[in-house]
Formats: C-alpha cells, structure tokens, sequence
C-alpha cells in the first residue's frame, strides 16, 4: 500500500487528534492521581506503606482488568454500531453490558473485602508491608462496584465517540480523589487522620461520585446512550457476540495481569528499597504510558467505526497513523527520563536510597517507550477491528514467552534487579512489535463478523 503524506493523510491525523485529545487527557488525569498517591503515601507514610500498597493494587487490577473484559467487546460492538448507524441495538449493548459490570462489581468486592489478608499471604514481603497492604486493600473494595459501572459506561461512551465526557467525568473524580487522599491521610482540617486507610477511602468515594455522575448523564435521555432498566435485562443476541469478543480480552488480561503478578513475586523477593524503587518508576512510565493508552483507545474507535461503514482501507491507516502518532509522543516523553532522571524520581520521594536505586534504571526505562506506545495502540486497533483473539496471542506470546522468562532469568538468577524488569521488557516489546504489524497489515480482520 502507499502511505505518503497528502491533505488525505493530514486529515486523518487531525481526526485521530481530537478524538485522542480527551482520551489522552483523561489517562493523564489518571497517571496524575497515581502520582498523586505514591506522593502522599511515600511522603506522609513512608516506603514500606508504598510497597504495601503497590502489592495490594497489584491484586486489584488483576481482578479489575481480567473481569472488565466485557467491556472491550462492548466498545468495539458499539463503535461498528455506531458506524453502521444502528442506534437502538448500541444503546442495547450499553445497558447488557452494564448489567454484567454490576454483577461482576459486586462479586470482586466481596470477594477482595473478606479475603484480603489471606490474599497477600502469597507475597514474601515484610509483616509491616502486608498489614499496609491489608488495610488498603479492605477498605479500596468499598470503590470497586463504582468502578466496574464506570469503566463500562466509559467504554460505551467511547465506542460512541465520545471520549470527552469520560474525560470531564475522571477530571472531576480525581480531584476529589487528590483533596480527600491529603485530607483524610494527614487529618487536615476537622477530618480524622486515617493514614493509608484515608488513602483508600479517598479513592473509593472518588469511584462512587465517578459512577453517579454516569448514571446521570445516562438517566437524562439527551444522548445517543441512555439507561432503561428493561434494556438491563441480558438477551442472548446481544450476550452471545460480546462473549466470542470478550471471552478472549478476558484471557489476555487474565495472562497479562497474572505475569505481573508473577513478576511481582519476584519483586518480592528484593528489599524493600527495590520494591519502593519499583512502583515510583512504575509511576513514572506511567506518564508515557496512559497517553498510548489514549491514543489506543482513539484507534479502537476509529478503525471500528470505519469498519462499520465499510472502508476497511480507512480503518487500516487509521489505526497505523495512531501508532506512528503515539510512537512520536512516547520518544519525547523518554528524552525527559533520559535527561532529568533525579528531578523526575525527586517529585516522588525524598528518600535518597531510593532515588539512588532508581536513577541508572529510569534512563533504562526511557528506551522502552517508543516500542510500548507501538505496541499498545496497534493491540488497540486490533481490538477496535474485533480480532480480540489476535490481541489475546500477541500479548500471551510477548508475556509468557519472552517477558516473564526472561524477567524471572535477570532479577533472580542474574540480580539484576528491578532493572531486569525493564531490560525483559524491551526485548519483548521489540519482537513483538513486528509480529503485532505484521497481523494488522495482513487485514483479516477486515472479514470479521459481530452480529448474523
């Protein structure tokens, strides 16, 4: 095919652009808060509470991601709806799949209160950094049923173009979720001082003004997506393509959750000042990483909504003009790691052995971002073209073949450290973006059927 810039091309970037903007924002908005909480909770606590609650989000998102992989499906059922200019069946498949959040919400919250303690068990990590841990995670699963009714209205929104009001909507929530963090973990003001609990706490509230704040805009009825509680009730034409879609997002994120799991364990094993290390420069990938995450969300959109109307073409330069867009994005962001290391690590701790620790990593940090962006807004458009099983097999194969082994082979047997993590990563990332374009390019996703 020939790809050479014309007004054609300007135009689809621009397009892809404002369509990303809000996505882009509302992940940096996101990367902020986390910012925000390794800040506080390193400052105002201290490292081990950092290491605690690093291993209790660990277990959240892995609950989170594997069990909110309805949610892929249903962007991407939504967005070829959309394309196709059938309203009512993608206001259908917003309200099924909302019920399916709930019921999945309800069940990790129970599940992550009662047990949370046994739970961490699986951890070497130190009594004072499991009972952190233990603390956040009880008091975090108050937040989760908010947040699976958010992320599947989010996801709704965005398969109907719209990734402005999720943008506004996370703006607003995580403001809360900053004052009420400060608030509640030092007792400012008339407020107790609940420490890391206040932390979790915080977060929770934040999730159910998040979730409230959906629901209303659904329950006015002046958009394409409203909330009708008969729509609610899961029917089998609608069940049935979002699980041939869902079931195989479910599978990526349950082996990609469970490598970091995996790799958190070997996390473990390190002191303390490794672990603290770890999840600051988790954070501070982060900030590269949320906007890919962005921009993959905008190709997912875009390539469905083509897809949709026919111009399966317009989805293929779609989708490749967004990783070429966050590739260029995430190579800036690295110059900023690979320049100001100390400046970036000293906005998260003041304790020097951890900025020590983690200054000759964060430059290797940097040269990961190009390929991560690449590969995270083409598993992006993949999924925006209903190839979820193409998906699921590139991120089992770059984890599972190449990541973990190769983690496990240089922090444990060659101790590396937590720079091993990032060394794996790299090499993983550059094997796997070639496999991951050359599924895109070959289009046979373009045959790829949702409804009969």
């Amino acid at each position: 095919m020939n790809f050479k810039y014309t007004e054609k091309t300007k135009k689809r970037a621009v397009t892809i652009f404002i369509l990303a903007l809000p996505a882009v924002l509302e992940m940096s908005l996101n990367t902020l808060v986390g910012m925000a909480d390794t800040i506080m909770i390193s400052r105002f606590i201290g490292k081990e509470a950092l290491a605690g609650v690093g291993f209790a989000n660990q277990i959240i998102f892995t609950l989170i991601f594997v069990f909110s992989a309805f949610n892929a499906g249903a962007t991407a059922m939504i967005a070829r709806s959309y394309g196709e200019g059938k309203k009512s069946r993608l206001n259908k498949i917003m309200n099924e799949n909302l019920t399916l959040n709930i019921i999945i919400g309800i069940l990790i919250t129970i599940f992550t209160y009662f047990f949370a303690e046994m739970i961490l068990n699986i951890y070497e990590i130190t009594p004072e950094v499991k009972n952190y841990g233990t603390i956040y995670l009880k008091n975090i699963a108050l937040g989760q049923l908010f947040m699976f009714i958010s992320f599947a209205s989010a996801a709704a929104l965005r398969g109907a173009s719209d990734t402005k009001t999720p943008m506004y909507i996370t703006g607003a929530a995580n403001i809360i979720n900053i004052i009420g963090n400060y608030v509640l973990i030092t007792g400012f003001w008339f407020f107790p001082e609940l420490g890391i609990a206040g932390a979790a706490l915080s977060t929770a509230f934040a999730r159910f003004i998040s979730a409230s704040l959906y629901m209303y805009i659904f329950i006015k009825n002046k958009g394409i997506l409203n909330l009708n509680i008969i729509s609610m009730k899961i029917t089998k034409v609608i069940l049935k393509p979002l699980l041939n879609l869902s079931y195989a997002a479910a599978v990526e994120q349950f082996f990609m959750q469970l490598a970091f799991f995996v790799n958190g364990i070997f996390i473990s094993q390190l002191n303390t000042t490794a672990e603290a290390s770890f999840r600051i420069l988790l954070n501070i990938e982060s900030i590269s990483f949320m906007p890919a995450i962005g921009i993959a969300i905008a190709a997912t959109t875009i390539v469905g909504k083509h897809l949709g109307e026919g111009k399966a073409e317009e989805s293929l330069k779609g989708g490749l003009t967004a990783a070429f867009m966050g590739t260029v994005l995430g190579s800036g962001i690295a110059l900023i790691y690979l320049f100001f290391p100390v400046f970036a690590l000293s906005i998260f701790t003041n304790d020097i052995s951890v900025i020590k620790y983690s200054h000759p990593i964060l430059k290797i940090v940097a040269l990961n971002q190009s390929f991560l962006a690449f590969v995270v807004i083409m598993v992006g458009a993949l999924r925006g073209a209903g190839d979820t099983k193409g998906a699921m097999y590139i991120t089992i194969t770059r984890l599972w073949i190449f990541f973990v082994p190769l983690s496990y082979y240089l922090i444990i047997i060659k101790d590396f450290g937590i720079s091993g993590v990032w060394i794996a990563e790299i090499i993983s990332l550059i094997i796997i973006s070639i496999i991951v374009l050359k599924r895109f390019m070959d289009m046979k996703w373009a045959k790829i059927k949702f409804f009969e």
